[in-house]
């Protein structure tokens, strides 16, 4: 009698462990064609700047081939607002399912030191998940303003205190950073004026409400063109590909400036990692392809891929940076 009782136990066990293979294989099979299907419906861009801006347009440039590579729609939704402070919080709140996408510009790191009760974490409330186009800001002035270059602009500013003002779009936006950067290093005195993007910002220039703004090249690339706005300075290090004749704020003659303008895509915290990966890829082919790269260089920006670690690593860095810069140069939102 024991070896059947033995054969017994033996059939026993392994009914037990093919049972629990089949339910885990079941639940595997479960979570990865959800993975492997994304996305099966259309994915949403939330843009937190209002159409015509830089940012509006760097998103329209790559909206076709990402949804090229996704295999489906990609929608813009422009939600401007407060530098954009209302669309990332919309963005923060929504599902981490990969179709809500945060499209934003570099004021991402700015607005924390800012604003100081705002309702979203930078860090622990988005995932990063790619670089996609990086710009100098540039500072243009209506044509019938007399300074011509930055030297001037910093006579003429001196000579008569407080008598200049400079748009941007929005308060913690790379424009106003670099506005109140270039204050605070020349001892200059401007009022800031907010607009909720690029596009109200530049009309307001165009019709010299207000006479000078600081603004990612996009926004103001055509009309420097067509001379209806002239460039005085860009805020990076080296000059644009777009103006070479334009010269950077350091050549200009005031040490250490630089503001660095980027785009990038960000999701939701707690996104699944395959999502993520699959966006990042994803993107990392659109702004490979030449033609995604003329129509950046075209706007003055030039395409970086990026993987999420690298983009987390931008933002870890700049927080700090931004942080001290506002709080040296007395920065606030009123």
């Amino acid at each position: 009698m024991q070896p059947d009782v033995q054969v017994s136990r033996k059939s026993r066990f392994s009914v037990v462990v093919r049972g629990i293979a089949l339910t885990l294989a079941m639940t595997l099979g479960a979570a990865t064609p959800a993975f492997a299907q994304y996305p099966d419906k259309p994915v949403t861009l939330i843009v937190p700047y209002p159409p015509g801006g830089g940012t509006d347009v760097i998103a329209r440039i790559v909206q076709d081939k990402l949804r090229a590579q996704l295999g489906q729609p990609i929608i813009i939704e422009n939600r401007g607002g407060a530098a954009g402070v209302i669309g990332t919080e919309l963005a923060a709140k929504a599902q981490p399912d990969g179709y809500t996408v945060l499209f934003t510009l570099s004021s991402h790191t700015i607005n924390p030191a800012i604003y100081k009760k705002l309702r979203f974490n930078t860090e622990k409330d988005f995932d990063p998940v790619s670089m996609v186009a990086s710009l100098p800001q540039i500072l243009v002035a209506h044509p019938s303003l007399p300074a011509n270059n930055v030297k001037e602009l910093i006579a003429m500013a001196k000579a008569k205190p407080d008598s200049l003002s400079y748009a941007s779009v929005g308060n913690g936006s790379p424009g106003h950073i670099a506005g109140e950067m270039f204050k605070l290093k020349t001892g200059t005195q401007m009022t800031h004026v907010p607009y909720k993007g690029g596009g109200p910002a530049v009309s307001d220039v165009l019709g010299n409400q207000v006479p000078l703004l600081w603004v990612s090249i996009p926004a103001a690339a055509q009309f420097v063109k067509q001379g209806k706005l002239k460039a005085l300075a860009v805020s990076t290090v080296k000059r644009s590909a777009l103006f070479p004749d334009v010269p950077t704020v350091q050549e200009s003659g005031i040490a250490d400036f630089e503001v660095d303008s980027w785009y990038a895509m960000f999701v939701p915290a707690n996104t699944p990692k395959p999502v993520v990966e699959r966006l990042q890829k994803a993107i990392a082919e659109v702004v490979k392809q030449p033609d995604i790269k003329e129509k950046l260089l075209a706007q003055g920006a030039e395409a970086v891929g990026s993987d999420s670690a690298g983009l987390g690593a931008v933002v870890k860095r700049e927080l700090p940076k931004w942080a001290k810069l506002v709080n040296d140069a007395k920065i606030t939102t009123e």
